[in-house]
């Protein structure tokens, strides 16, 4: 068959591969590289990832058989720990996740979470409708008021009572009361997460995955696709035609592009409605440190957290550098970043910046449904969403992969 992949990034790649080995595949892509959202630049000799800092692990044996598929682990990667801390304040820095190092937060702080977690042991297991109430019923009061909602807020710039549980599936901790006070009493590290351990490439960063996963394709760059038209019993892009369509651009821009006689006016206003956050990356130098992310609830200041990349691979630093890329939902000025940075700990200098209007998809109680009710009408004329943005979900790099297994094994094998 003739398949056209709509981008390449993670998603549309992954599949782009999967399907080449019967098909013809060609990928339009509207920029000038791969990579989407694990793209990264080279400032003044130093690695900046544009958009987070993207690492590799999975708990799924197909993913990890897929991807050591395409790359020599032993030559080509380096295994790290992942070390993180929540920098609480110039005078209080605490290891990641906080609620196993309560014992290190001082007496008075302590004993209010000890009471939290004996009065949620009372309580027992309780039904959570949103983000708010899982985190208060899951660590208590106090370690909410001091690092989950002020944190989480810098993220999702909301009330977390407005955020569904459904949409943080897989993604959020499930410690017991049993299991923090152990890990407090034992003193014991956070392992037990898919990237309490990581792969990251020696050289190249995120980028030198995109552009592995991109050889071997038949990608069109600088190609904005405007328009997919259904003709006969096939599609119709930039005048060639296809018999399948694998759409892994943005949900938002369906109604616009998608010429066919089905009508999809139902789902032109939920589409609209769709919510989202974008991100202002910050490349900096910064004091050495040990960590490879450091959380910041601080509400002195907006950013989120830093990502230590530069601890990732020494090759990601320029001689005698050591850079990170600092966080800030949504788009902040260069003046407004430069400010911020004067309050932000480990003393970063400003190199560089990055905007990215699309990076985490908001979903509410009726997203899912909608978006699976067109997937299975679209799915009945060949045409496929699959992706971060395409299905609206929150996918880390590994889990996109994922999603594009499940594609290919269930309709394409």
């Amino acid at each position: 068959m003739r398949i056209a992949v709509i981008g390449a990034g993670v998603s549309g790649m992954t599949i782009a591969k999967l399907l080449s080995k019967n098909n013809e595949v060609v990928v339009y892509e509207r920029e000038n590289r791969p990579g989407g959202l694990i793209k990264c630049d080279t400032i003044n000799g130093s690695l900046f990832h544009r958009t987070g800092g993207h690492v590799f692990n999975s708990k799924r044996e197909d993913v990890l058989n897929w991807f050591w598929k395409q790359f020599d682990k032993e030559s080509e990667f380096t295994k790290a720990l992942r070390n993180s801390t929540v920098h609480l304040n110039n005078e209080l820095e605490i290891p990641y996740p906080i609620e196993n190092h309560a014992y290190m937060l001082g007496d008075e702080l302590l004993n209010k979470v000890i009471l939290d977690l004996l009065n949620i042991y009372k309580k027992g297991e309780s039904e959570f409708t949103n983000f708010e109430e899982f985190l208060k019923g899951r660590f208590g009061e106090t370690l909410y008021n001091l690092y989950f909602q002020p944190y989480n807020y810098k993220v999702w710039r909301r009330s977390l009572a407005g955020v569904p549980l459904t949409w943080l599936e897989g993604k959020l901790p499930m410690p017991s009361v049993q299991e923090i006070i152990y890990n407090n009493i034992n003193h014991v590290e956070e392992r037990a997460f898919v990237h309490s351990s990581f792969f990251y490439p020696l050289n190249g960063g995120s980028q030198f995955v995109a552009d592995r996963l991109s050889q071997n394709i038949d990608i069109v760059y600088d190609s904005n696709i405007e328009s997919i038209e259904r003709k006969d019993s096939g599609w119709i892009i930039n005048e060639r035609t296809f018999d399948r369509v694998v759409y892994c651009g943005n949900i938002k821009q369906i109604p616009s592009i998608l010429k066919m006689s089905v009508d999809l006016s139902s789902y032109i206003e939920p589409i609209e409605d769709l919510e989202y956050h974008g991100t202002t990356a910050v490349f900096c130098e910064i004091d050495a440190n040990k960590y490879s992310w450091i959380y910041l609830p601080n509400k002195e200041y907006e950013s989120h957290r830093i990502i230590c990349t530069g601890n990732f691979s020494s090759s990601n630093n320029a001689p005698g550098k050591m850079t990170a890329s600092i966080e800030f939902t949504d788009f902040i000025s260069e003046e407004e970043i430069k400010e911020n940075l004067k309050r932000i700990p480990y003393s970063p200098h400003y190199l560089s910046h990055h905007y990215e209007k699309y990076t985490y998809p908001i979903q509410n109680k009726d997203t899912r449904c909608m978006i699976e009710s067109l997937k299975q009408k679209l799915e009945g004329y060949d045409f496929y969403l699959l992706g971060r943005f395409a299905e609206w979900e929150y996918y880390n790099m590994d889990v996109a992969m994922g999603a594009a297994l499940d594609l290919y094994k269930r309709v394409f094998r």
